[in-house]
């Protein structure tokens, strides 16, 4: 079986350096290009199978159409979109295989499986806060991965995620409602990522934490999704999918 052939968008930045070491040595997969700001996607799209994408939330609706266009696996790692942009990749996995996932790493996915079970387990008696922290130059907030981890728990609570999620909190917000989920994001230093899911009840706290110290998890995973989805037929996946934990 031949190398899968990919291109990693965005590849000057911390996520695309740690995917091009992630694939050194892999014979499983080979980098045809490494695409930047000012670089042509479109034209290097006919030599590649896959394209891994950790460039920025506002090029995914230019990649995702010219993916689907070409007929080329797509892995979207960057985080942040709207609702508008999410659409795009719907509509875009209706003829690629795309796997859109908020966190690669498996612990983090694990993280999510976990987070489900407990709150399923626990109940309703125990409040719901995420707090997550990442790095000074981190630009979107809360990250992808908070997000998900609440949007796991309104899932399991049936409340909605725009609805229900408090994002910290400010002077006399009156007493904690049942059945808001707290978000709290910090940013400073050089953090990878770290995130926590906090089950609070009368007596007793459960708390589920996983911290990313290096981006190489993330980068590995992202190969790991690209060699999984040449195997797919198209469709919109994600790790929870690439790891069989659905």
């Amino acid at each position: 079986m031949s190398a899968l052939r990919i291109i990693i968008n965005g590849v000057k930045g911390r996520m695309g350096q740690a995917i091009v070491a992630a694939v050194q040595g892999d014979p499983e997969v080979t980098v045809v290009a490494g695409i930047d700001q000012g670089d042509d996607l479109a034209a290097a799209l006919p030599g590649c199978d896959a394209v891994i994408d950790f460039s920025h939330c506002s090029l995914t609706e230019g990649i995702a159409k010219a993916c689907a266009a070409a007929g080329k696996i797509l892995v979207i790692g960057t985080t942040g979109h709207s609702d508008e942009q999410v659409a795009t990749i719907r509509q875009a996995a209706q003829s690629i295989p795309l796997v859109f996932a908020p966190n690669f790493s498996v612990g983090v996915n694990t993280l999510f499986w976990l987070t489900r079970k407990a709150a399923e387990i626990l109940g309703p008696d125990f409040d719901l806060e995420v707090v997550e922290m990442h790095h000074r130059l981190k630009k979107d907030a809360p990250s992808g991965t908070a997000k998900r981890l609440a949007e796991i728990l309104a899932d399991v609570r049936g409340l909605q995620y725009n609805d229900d999620v408090r994002h910290g909190r400010e002077g006399i917000v009156g007493e904690r409602t049942r059945t808001e989920i707290g978000m709290h994001a910090i940013r400073g230093g050089d953090v990878v990522g770290d995130h926590t899911v906090i089950y609070a009840n009368v007596g007793e706290r459960v708390e589920l934490t996983h911290k990313a110290s290096s981006r190489d998890t993330f980068a590995r995973g992202s190969v790991r999704a690209a060699k999984w989805a040449a195997s797919q037929p198209a469709g919109l996946y994600d790790m929870q999918d690439v790891l069989g934990l659905r």
